[in-house]
Formats: structure tokens, sequence, C-alpha cells
């Protein structure tokens, strides 16, 4: 694996990183945007094992806010990250992406108007007519407020249920409590570093939501995943936007929730290499 910092039009720094770089032809990576919360380095493991079956170079890179890649601006909207996609694709020579949750919503958006070839998405945080919704952000700005960051970051993983439909059900002292636990390890400590980030990014999901039809203008070849354990809102967004788009192809993962792709099962590996490689 390679690292790399490259910069944008705007003056900013990307951090890029790039595996099997050696196998780089015209066209041919895959850029990887990863999703709030995380960074390029949590996908190392799926950057190495479709490197591997796809005999192509894969790029992942930290959005803004995240290692050494220039801040995350106070105004941030969708737009800022689907500059530095396509500044990622121009540097890398790459016409492929894969986006996952977050990550997944920045793809399908920057997809209509930057030249992707093919597109592949797992669990998109996309709101499409209202799909998306926060009305547990208030709850986050008082425990943000009062410097209870694990009561607010408890705020955010049952709202998003982010640690499945357990998670959800459980009381907000409960999670608190557990964030506490967890306080000091890697994990925790990188969720308390970006969640702040995190929400900034939720509420730009729900301010560029939209009906389904102006994502007739993604590629052909587009493919859907989502995780037989997701969390519901994923599918109600995707299955619109599947409806609409006459190529695309709309898959479940078995056995896997919201972080599927993080743990690179070889399903997941072996459907995604079928596709890139066309």
């Amino acid at each position: 694996m390679t690292r790399e910092n490259i910069r944008t039009p705007d003056g900013g720094t990307i951090e890029l990183f790039s595996t099997g770089a050696e196998l780089a032809t015209a066209g041919s990576g895959v850029v990887v945007v990863p999703p709030s919360m995380v960074t390029a380095a949590d996908y190392t493991k799926f950057a190495q094992k479709l490197s591997a079956a796809l005999g192509r170079p894969v790029h992942t890179f930290n959005r803004r806010g995240r290692g050494s890649s220039s801040p995350q601006p106070e105004d941030y909207t969708l737009d800022v990250d689907i500059r530095d996609l396509d500044t990622v694709m121009k540097h890398t020579s790459s016409t492929d992406v894969f986006g996952h949750s977050f990550g997944g919503a920045v793809a399908l958006h920057a997809a209509r108007t930057l030249p992707v070839e093919r597109l592949a998405v797992y669990d998109p945080a996309v709101s499409v007519n209202g799909s998306v919704t926060a009305n547990w952000i208030g709850e986050y700005e008082k425990a943000i407020a009062a410097g209870d960051d694990d009561r607010a970051l408890a705020v955010i993983q049952r709202g998003l249920e982010a640690g499945g439909s357990f998670s959800s059900r459980m009381p907000l002292s409960m999670l608190t409590l557990a964030n506490k636990l967890t306080a000091g390890t890697t994990e925790g400590k990188q969720q308390r570093e970006l969640m702040r980030t995190g929400v900034r990014e939720i509420r730009a999901i729900i301010a560029a939501d939209m009906p389904a039809e102006p994502f007739q203008a993604l590629p052909l070849e587009t493919l859907i995943v989502v995780g037989e354990k997701s969390p519901a809102y994923f599918g109600i967004a995707c299955g619109q936007i599947h409806d609409v788009l006459s190529g695309s192809s709309y898959t479940i993962l078995p056995g896997f929730g919201h972080d599927g792709a993080i743990k690179a099962p070889d399903k997941l590996i072996k459907e995604l290499s079928d596709f890139f490689a066309g």
C-alpha cells in the first residue's frame, strides 16, 4: 500500500492510500468513498481483498476532517466531497467507484455528473423522498452543550441504529454507560473525534434530499447492495432508486448488517469483483 497527500483545486489536502498501485493502467482503478465516523484505515482489509480479486488497484482516501486531510469546513455540503472525489478520480485515472453508507450517498450524487463508468454502493445513506430523518439532533446538541460526549455519541448510535436493532431499543442511559466503558479504546476515541463531522454530514444528506427521478442520470451499470441485517431506511431509498434506474442491479448481502463492507466477506468481494470486471 502506498500513501500520498494530493492537493485539491481549492487548496485543500486529501490523504490517499492505494493498494495494488503497481497494477495501475488508465481507468483501471476503483475509488472507495468511506462513511462517516470511520477512516480510510478501516478499509485496509476491504481494499486488499478487492484489489487481489480484481488484479487492479483500489484507492481509499480520508475525507476532510480525517487523518492528514484538510479540516471539514463549517459550511460543509455534499459538494465538498463530490469535488474531492473528482480530484481523486483524476489523480488516479480511475472511473469505477464504490461507496459505503455516507460514502454511498456521496457516490450516488457525484455519479450524476462525474465521469463514473461503474458505480457500486453498499447501504448508501442517501435520502430519497424524506427517507432519512434526524429528529434526534436536538437531543444530541443538548448533550454536546453539556459537555457529555458519551451521551451525545449514544444519541447518534440510537438514532442511526448503528449497532443494529438491539442497540436502537436500548435505553439511552445504558448506551451512554457502554460508551463510557469504551472511551479509552481505539474505536471509542475515533468515534468521539469524528462524531461532530458525522452529524454535519447527516445534515448535508437531509439537505440534499430529492425524488428518485434525478438518479436516472447515474451510470447504466450501477450495483446496489444492502445488508440483510441493516436498518430498514437504507433499503427504502435504494428500492426507489432501483425502480427508476433501468440498468441497475439490486442485491441483499445475507447474514450481514451495516458494517458488512468493512468486514469484507468473500461473498461481497466476489460480487463486487465480478461487477467491476464487467
